[in-house]
């Protein structure tokens, strides 16, 4: 199989006034960064292809309850925009495909265990022999330059490793995890970021490069202010809570119905917010008059306005708040969240046409090119089936009809659920 750079794979262009549209992607990668990467890659215009074993795919399809009909929430999250080549690479013709696939590819994504993408000749050294110009990026949980070598990387064990555990939970008690995968959010974000900007350096000097991204690295890096104020006083950051380590009043306040979040960062918002509370002495009492101030006398002030909001509920207090320019906001659950976004006028969710589930509602990316429209968002493809686009990709690198029957008859390709057996194996990646 030989196809040229210029020769663009098969594909529907539907997206072509997003920045990455014409750029090509083989994402190697499961679970969570990988993929979260990947979708974001896609949602700004990029096409790509997720490789997945024919017969059970992505580790996250099976990550259930819950499930939309047959298909596994989690997996819904993280995989939209995407077309799905499910191909055996123990077998050397799949191998072949999927080398061929990243020979033609703009940026190859993979999280392999250490050594495992090396002995299938898949690794940056061998794809760059035939593609100079790739922009590859590798995932792990602990970067190649981490002893002990080949570490297992889970998000519970690197939030507890990096120190992002540490920071949460009440003063005085345990630390908490997370309540989302975090660690793995920010690798997503960081190879992301890391390829955009790594495809920008190619068009000025024509070469690719090899991207590495760690979830110790990421999560270590986002601990941002909380780091800076362990180096700088030489002592292990205390928890805070619900609370800020620097900034007073910055934190969750208990109303006569709900919890709310007030954040007044400096001392003209301070003073706003005790005239709106009715305790405007508060802003003229020298115990509080700055932030230093503030955050010496802490448990005070904060008893004083605890008590003065707990007369009214927290949807009487945020019009009045605002109103007064102090930000505030409602502790939501998630589905409140969304659904208050919403109604707000920022768009929180999308809704794509699934081939089995029909409207799927997903939450966006986190940035925005454009308003959103109706025509924006059909152009989105769902999340696919397991080997939904198989046969089209296999095609465009260049396979005829003949070779990929053969292949799909040897169980090496699954397209649409054509394989030889369901039984799952052990995986191999991170």
């Amino acid at each position: 199989m030989t196809r040229g750079r210029s020769e663009p794979l098969t594909t529907t262009d539907r997206q072509p006034h997003r920045p990455l549209a014409g750029i090509r992607v083989a994402d190697l990668s499961r679970v969570l960064a990988g993929p979260y990467a990947t979708m974001l890659l896609a949602d700004m215009g990029a096409d790509v292809v997720k490789i997945e074993h024919p017969e059970h795919g992505d580790d996250t399809r099976s990550w259930g309850p819950p499930w939309a009909g047959d298909q596994a929430a989690y997996y819904l999250s993280l995989n939209r925009g995407k077309r799905s080549l499910a191909i055996d690479l123990k077998d050397p013709e799949g191998l072949a495909a999927v080398r061929e696939l990243c020979a033609g590819a703009d940026v190859v994504v993979q999280n392999f265990r250490p050594g495992v993408i090396e002995r299938l000749g898949l690794g940056y050294e061998q794809v760059k022999k035939l593609n100079p110009g790739v922009v590859y990026c590798s995932i792990s949980g602990f970067s190649s330059g981490h002893s002990p070598a080949g570490r297992a990387g889970f998000d519970v064990i690197v939030q507890g490793e990096s120190g992002l555990m540490s920071t949460t939970g009440t003063p005085g008690g345990s630390p908490t995890k997370i309540g989302i995968p975090i660690s793995d959010v920010f690798t997503g974000l960081n190879a992301a970021a890391a390829i955009c900007g790594a495809l920008t350096g190619r068009e000025r000097t024509g070469t690719g490069t090899h991207v590495e991204v760690s979830l110790i690295n990421s999560a270590l890096s986002s601990l941002v202010n909380v780091a800076q104020r362990g180096l700088v006083t030489g002592a292990e950051p205390e928890r805070f809570g619900q609370a800020h380590s620097t900034i007073v009043p910055y934190q969750v306040f208990p109303t006569a119905d709900a919890e709310m979040i007030v954040a007044a960062g400096n001392d003209s918002l301070y003073r706003r917010l005790c005239t709106a509370v009715g305790r405007a002495e508060l802003a003229d009492d020298p115990r509080f008059a700055t932030n230093p101030d503030r955050v010496a006398n802490r448990e005070v002030l904060v008893a004083e306005l605890t008590a003065a909001l707990s007369a009214k509920g927290a949807e009487e207090w945020l019009p009045i708040l605002t109103a007064a320019g102090v930000p505030v906001g409602k502790v939501r659950g998630v589905l409140e969240a969304i659904r208050a976004a919403d109604a707000s006028g920022d768009a929180a969710t999308i809704t794509v046409d699934h081939p089995t589930l029909g409207d799927l509602e997903l939450v966006r990316a986190g940035f925005r090119f454009d308003s959103p429209t109706p025509e924006a968002d059909a152009a989105v493809l769902p999340p696919p089936l397991l080997g939904q686009h198989s046969t089209a990709v296999l095609e465009g690198l260049g396979l005829t009809d003949e070779q990929i029957a053969g292949l799909v008859a040897r169980g090496v390709v699954n397209q649409n659920g054509q394989t030889r057996s369901t039984t799952r194996r052990g995986a191999d990646h991170r």
